[in-house]
């Protein structure tokens, strides 16, 4: 029968409409989580050199082994932010560091502070990327977020369009044919099923249920 199969049909319909939802919900959440990670990889690491170097500069003594080791110590997280460059203005922040650090090692004021200025400068860029790419997270999982409702919404009215079709070519023919037979068992042999606009199966079973009532 044509109503058993868009019946059927809808159900399918239904169920595949849910389960795209639901793997759209699913893949919009495991994009979001990497963009997360990138963030924390790509500036995280510039930061930490940034407070390693600034560090190291402020706990300049007089003894020159712990200043060699405080150089040192500063010259590792200079090269991790050497080797982590992400952003195009990262090589004008660390040009004049990378110059100038060792003579501010050595008592420099004029190269400290240019120094200073430059890893200052260093993690301004970093916190400015972290800003902008969690703005473009944010903006990836409002879109998402939007995308998960406009299908909420198509799942709504398709299950409204399969409801008010359920209940035309299925409930509502069947509760004429209880309302028929319930009339006949009352004593109404005259009553039959009758209704306008039906489809074509429903009314052949009408037309036979009545023939039979007529006989």
């Amino acid at each position: 029968m044509r109503i058993a199969q868009s019946i059927r049909f809808g159900l399918w319909l239904l169920i595949g409409l849910n389960l795209f939802m639901a793997l759209g919900s699913i893949w919009i959440f495991m994009r979001m989580a990497p963009a997360i990670e990138v963030i924390i990889a790509r500036n995280e690491h510039s930061l930490q050199a940034c407070e390693e170097m600034l560090a190291s500069l402020a706990m300049m003594t007089e003894d020159k082994t712990a200043n060699d080791a405080l150089k040192a110590t500063f010259a590792n997280a200079l090269k991790r932010a050497q080797d982590n460059i992400t952003e195009e203005e990262e090589p004008v922040a660390l040009k004049p560091i990378r110059l100038g650090f060792s003579d501010a090692f050595l008592g420099n004021i004029t190269e400290r502070q240019r120094t200073v200025s430059g890893i200052i400068l260093l993690g301004k860029i970093n916190r400015k990327a972290m800003i902008i790419a969690d703005q473009r997270a944010k903006q990836f999982g409002y879109a998402g977020a939007w995308g998960i409702v406009f299908m909420a919404v198509c799942v709504f009215f398709a299950s409204m369009l399969f409801k008010r079709s359920l209940s035309k070519n299925l409930i509502i023919p069947i509760e004429e044919i209880y309302a028929v037979i319930t009339a006949h068992r009352s004593g109404d042999t005259l009553r039959r099923c009758n209704g306008s606009d039906l489809p074509r199966d429903v009314k052949t079973v009408f037309n036979g249920l009545n023939e039979f009532l007529d006989k």
